[in-house]
């Protein structure tokens, strides 16, 4: 049966179903509900503003865009959304699809909590950032029906999100700090860490090995 939330249809492909279950299994129910929702914001606010993402590769970049936080995947230091990205390509690549395909789930993913940039690029990518700002800090969310949210916070609801999302981050980050240099990552870790401050852009300027 077709599974369908606030008027958004899940897709039905063998990849969405085993996304689905990978990502309930490997994650926590605070990272599975957010990411679910953030696929039904992004799908009614992409039918709202005109663009046309593809289902399939839309719903597993939202489905794994977080996966990086609470389980790292590569051998080496780097960014959670570098990780998640990096392990959403290999689900997909594992399974046949397209590189190409699976570049644009890297990008969207990657991006995700980068400001400024998704919006301008495909609608995948676009629209995976604009569900992660709705459901993360409310952007668009006034444009949105409130029977059609009210759902969607019954089928996946939020509990003590706010809070418990922010913990996720934190220990998600705290155990590699300097990978949050240049990103909104920081902040969240110069909040809630004792000690942590990131250095600043003129810092490294005036730290670099140039004599002027």
């Amino acid at each position: 049966m077709t599974e369908i939330i606030a008027g958004v249809e899940i897709p039905e492909t063998e990849a969405v179903a085993e996304a689905t279950r990978l990502i309930q299994k490997m994650t926590s129910p605070l990272i599975y509900h957010h990411s679910r929702r953030v696929f039904v914001f992004g799908v009614i606010h992409a039918r709202r503003i005109g663009l046309q993402p593809n289902p399939e590769l839309l719903y597993l970049s939202a489905m794994f865009h977080d996966t990086g936080l609470l389980t790292p995947f590569s051998d080496v230091e780097q960014r959670f959304e570098v990780d998640g990205a990096d392990h959403a390509r290999k689900f997909m690549l594992d399974r046949g699809f397209p590189a190409t395909a699976a570049d644009v789930v890297w990008t969207a993913i990657a991006l995700h909590t980068t400001p400024g940039i998704p919006g301008r690029m495909g609608p995948e990518i676009a629209i995976t950032n604009f569900g992660v700002l709705t459901d993360v800090l409310g952007l668009g969310l006034d444009e949105l029906d409130r029977v059609q949210v009210e759902e969607i916070t019954d089928v996946h609801p939020r509990g003590d999100f706010k809070n418990e999302f922010l913990q996720a981050y934190v220990d998600g980050l705290k155990h590699r700090p300097e990978t949050t240099n240049g990103t909104v990552n920081a902040d969240v870790l110069e909040h809630f860490v004792p000690g942590f401050r990131r250095t600043t852009t003129v810092e490294r300027i005036i730290g670099a090995p140039w004599p002027s």
